[in-house]
């Protein structure tokens, strides 16, 4: 018996109460058009819930098909797609030759709405019975005046063809002869896409006859042309000459879809370099015009993948990349400056450069949405261009400095690190970017940015001219010292300010001659003098004190940035040093020595005082003191000399040299890393899930990607892995589910045994979540035959990334009894691993995240793994997270490693973690993993996620 496919779901709003087989009938034979529409919408919820009611077919026959309403037609043709066709015997049965003269008709009907509506019902027939008298009256609408009847034609032959060869044997012929007749356009692309499934020659001979006129065509007939060029050129080599030519033609379709589709064909046709040009001119002019940002990032990672497949052609167009830049989502921002960056040679980098340096002005004079943002994207991009071609990094650092005083903190500090960078790597710049980094020095506002400029003015200032200019804006960015004495100096003019205007008022109010009087308040009465009132006032004018305007350097350092104050005292120790080697005069030297050992005292003392936010720490304390000695008794130390003059610009440089190592290694595993192996086995996608290589169709990989069927978890294997059982064998009913997490949802697969030799009636799975789990659909009564089994689906939506829990219960009516019974499921808990994927950034914006994010998540290391790197490769494996520390840092063993650890959610959560772990001799490995996110959720699934992956089974 063939099985009938049902293509349309209707879902009832409240199917609590059915009628009964009479009341179908009733309704049907007395009722109005009204009444029958609403007991057609019954009938067919019931019957796509699985009883076919076939009782109802005669009555339905009767009393609906005469009518002339249309809603009520429309209703019959979903009745008669999922009605039960055939006799138990395989035969058609008998009243369905009433319905054929009916839909016969209804295809000669005066009504053009009536007759294109019956088209589109008997696309969906796949029954040759039924069709065989229809066939007449099909080929006749294809002459009908009105487009829509023409249309759905056009359709229904190529259905009947393609199912039913026999019916309709001279159909490519005639839909042939009404292509090249018809004028509709719509008309002629069903004609075209008809044709190209059921004779595809044909097709293409005719497309070979109209190739001038294809840039004439809408936008759904070219597209369709497209499409036929990609499937005839894998096998055709004769025509790609004109396939290209026309594709090329197309990429200036004003149809942005017609666009974006060419251009794909088109690097599919040729690997020309001015083809590939032309398609990613084509992408970008996309990007630009294009309004919506999801298309525009979906374009730029074509943009991208084009790029890397073909190295160092698409540099010319670098400049049409940057148009991009006058989007204003950041995200969009963000892909093309990394194109952009991907594509800057020595050829264009001048006029990169001059471009990023208008965008950068831009950012004062216009307030976008994240501007401090696209700042620091702009200034990190510069950042990179001036480091990779040298010839430009004059040009720029001096428009970078200008942002040293941001009140955007990541923006200044990025500047900073860049020009840090520029004076070890240029040399010769090194005197014109001091002198700049002097004159802007006190419009620094962060201690980030005072502690790298202090850290360039102690290794780069070496003439004593130079120490004397630095020395100079150090001390103004500092004001008066000593710091406690001039702090104290205030708080007592301030006291002494109380005391002159408290005693100017008893004089006013008291006449001469008097006794020294008591305070007199404003309602006449006499004050008290109190302890409390006496330490209230002393604390006001403290605070006042403290909130008074001060230069930037003393206001960091009295509100607790002591780490500010050790840096200071370094560099001041390193000037004082090296400004000994550079004059002659001892005098002015040990001038030099003592002011630097006054300032360093200073900030020790101010930091135990009552002026600063906070006492000074132990380390801060230490390290001053340390530099404090080495001034105070330095007698041409040359251990000294190299520790303090040498060492730490060594260090800085021998970094860069590894960073760079770094760069160039990892470039160079790219490009040498095999993609394909020789002994590789061919694939075929009909017979592996594995995908293939660069010859395998991408647009049929695309198709399988958004299907699914490249996911490794859709393969047998893999669902028989992952078959979770939800009820026990002796239940008299037996469940158990595959559970299919994709990106945003989860589909679980439902398998239901009926155990008992007795018919199951109203059988219900239902569903419960907890979390930010949803059902989706609410739960549909089936009846069980003995023994028989059952598959149902159960899609739920996912919206955040948390561990969910599904639970639930079965529920059926048995024969005998009245009362239902009940099977509990047990519980499926949803892994969060199935929504964490790897993910990568730098220092900078891991350290932000680290301070911004609110939720943190402790767990204590414990692990029967001995080794410390195979537990960080573990917990990795774990918890799909990628270590952002260098591989370079994790070498060799000491004992003890400490790494960052970052991943981001198909949400777009972020999750970081910082792995603290040490082993003492052949003890066991200790420590702890922090973890940090936005949301709570996150940070507890990804702690309980570790403590169940600590102990591995050796």
């Amino acid at each position: 018996m063939a099985t009938d496919l049902c293509y349309t779901l209707v879902h009832p709003d409240d199917a609590t109460d059915q009628p009964t087989l009479q009341d179908f009938q009733h309704a049907f034979e007395k009722g109005s058009d009204e009444a029958r529409i609403e007991t057609m919408k019954k009938l067919l919820v019931i019957m796509v819930n699985g009883d076919p009611m076939e009782k109802l077919l005669l009555h339905v026959i009767r009393f609906v098909l005469p009518s002339k309403n249309k809603q009520l037609k429309k209703l019959l043709h979903f009745y008669w797609e999922i009605c039960p066709k055939r006799k138990p015997d395989g035969k058609l049965k008998e009243e369905f030759i009433l319905v054929c003269n009916a839909l016969r008709n209804d295809l000669q009907h005066p009504n053009e709405y009536i007759r294109g509506a019956t088209l589109r019902f008997l696309c969906k027939i796949k029954e040759a019975d039924v069709l065989e008298p229809l066939v007449p009256s099909v080929r006749a609408c294809l002459e009908h005046r009105h487009s829509y009847v023409r249309k759905n034609a056009v359709f229904v032959i190529g259905s009947i063809y393609k199912h039913f060869e026999m019916l309709f044997p001279d159909a490519p012929e005639v839909i042939q002869n009404f292509l090249i007749s018809e004028a509709d356009m719509t008309c002629r692309r069903n004609a075209f896409v008809v044709l190209c499934n059921i004779d595809q020659p044909l097709a293409v001979d005719y497309l070979t006859q109209v190739f001038s006129l294809v840039s004439t065509y809408d936008e759904l007939l070219q597209l369709a042309v497209i499409e036929l060029i990609r499937k005839d050129s894998k096998t055709n080599a004769a025509n790609k000459g004109a396939y290209i030519r026309c594709v090329s033609e197309l990429l200036s379709a004003t149809s942005h879809s017609v666009k974006y589709e060419a251009a794909n064909i088109l690097i599919f046709l040729t690997s020309n370099p001015a083809a590939i040009k032309a398609a990613a001119s084509c992408y970008i002019d996309l990007v630009v015009k294009e309004s919506d940002n999801n298309v525009k990032l979906i374009v730029l990672d074509r943009l991208e993948d084009i790029r890397s497949k073909n190295e160092r052609i698409l540099d010319d167009l670098v400049m049409d990349v940057l148009r991009v830049l006058s989007s204003p989502d950041i995200d969009v921002r963000r892909k093309a400056l990394r194109i952009a960056m991907d594509m800057v040679s020595s050829r264009n980098v001048q006029e990169v450069i001059l471009f990023l340096k208008k965008e950068l002005t831009k950012t004062h004079d216009q307030e976008y949405e994240k501007n401090t943002e696209y700042r620091q994207l702009l200034i990190q991009s510069i950042h990179t261009c001036a480091i990779r071609f040298s010839e430009v990094a004059a040009n720029v650092v001096h428009v970078l400095m200008e942002f040293l005083g941001d009140s955007n903190n990541p923006s200044a500090v990025d500047v900073v690190s860049f020009v840090r960078e520029v004076v070890e790597k240029f040399p010769e710049l090194r005197a014109s970017i001091l002198e700049r980094l002097l004159e802007t020095f006190t419009d620094m506002k962060s201690g980030k940015v005072f502690r790298g400029a202090l850290w360039i003015i102690g290794e780069y200032s070496n003439s004593a001219k130079e120490i004397d200019e630095a020395w100079k804006q150090i001390r103004c960015a500092l004001g008066e010292i000593p710091l406690l004495a001039s702090e104290q100096k205030l708080l007592d003019a301030a006291e002494a300010d109380d005391e002159e205007s408290t005693t100017d008022e008893a004089k006013s109010a008291v006449p001469s001659g008097t006794a020294a009087p008591r305070r007199v308040l404003a309602d006449g009465t006499y004050a008290t003098e109190s302890a409390y009132t006496s330490t209230s006032s002393n604390a006001a004018r403290l605070e006042a004190v403290k909130q008074a305007s001060k230069p930037p350097l003393r206001a960091l350092i009295l509100n607790g940035d002591y780490f500010l104050g050790t840096v200071l005292a370094t560099t001041l120790t390193k000037l004082a040093l090296r400004y000994g080697k550079v004059v002659s005069d001892s005098s002015l030297a040990n001038a030099r020595k003592a002011e630097a050992m006054l300032i360093m005292t200073s900030i020790i003392r101010i930091g135990q005082s009552q002026f600063v936010a906070f006492q000074i720490d132990e380390d801060s304390y230490d390290r001053i003191m340390q530099d404090l000695r080495v001034v105070g008794s330095y007698s041409q130390d040359k251990v000294v000399d190299h520790v303090y003059l040498e060492e730490t610009h060594a260090v800085y440089a021998k970094q860069i040299q590894a960073e760079e190592k770094r760069l160039l290694d990892s470039k160079a595993k790219d490009k040498t890393s095999v993609k394909v192996q020789v002994d590789d086995a061919i694939v075929f996608r009909q017979f592996s899930k594995k995908s293939g290589d660069d010859t395998v169709d991408e647009y049929e990989q695309d198709l399988s990607r958004a299907t699914g069927s490249l996911d490794s978890k859709d393969d047998l294997m893999s669902k028989l892995n992952r078959i979770v059982q939800l009820t026990g064998f002796s239940d008299p009913v037996y469940a158990e589910a595959v559970v299919n997490v994709h990106q945003y949802d989860i589909l679980m697969d439902v398998l239901i045994v009926n155990q008992t030799s007795e018919t199951l009636q109203n059988l219900t799975v239902e569903f419960a979540t907890l979390g930010d789990l949803k059902l989706v659909d609410r739960p549909v009564t089936h009846n069980l035959a003995p023994h028989s089994f059952l598959s149902i689906k159960a899609p739920i939506k996912v919206s955040s990334t948390e561990t969910g829990v599904i639970f639930g219960n079965i529920v059926y009516d048995s024969h005998g009894t009245s009362e239902g019974n009940c099977v509990v499921l047990n519980d499926i808990h949803i892994d969060i691993m199935d929504y964490i994927k790897p993910a990568t950034c730098t220092e900078t914006q891991f350290r932000s995240m680290w301070t911004e994010f609110e939720w943190e998540n402790k767990v204590n290391v414990n692990t029967n793994i001995s080794d410390l790197r195979t537990y960080l490769d573990h917990i990795m494996a774990s918890t799909n997270m990628s270590c952002l520390t260098p591989e370079k840092q994790l070498e060799g063993d000491c004992g003890f490693l400490s790494a960052n650890m970052y991943a981001k959610s198909v949400f777009g959560e972020d999750a970081l973690a910082n792995l603290s772990i040490e082993k003492a001799g052949e003890g066991p490995i200790t420590g702890h993993i922090r973890i940090r996110s936005k949301t709570q959720g996150i940070a507890l699934s990804l702690g309980d996620k570790i403590t169940l992956a600590q102990k591995v089974a050796l």
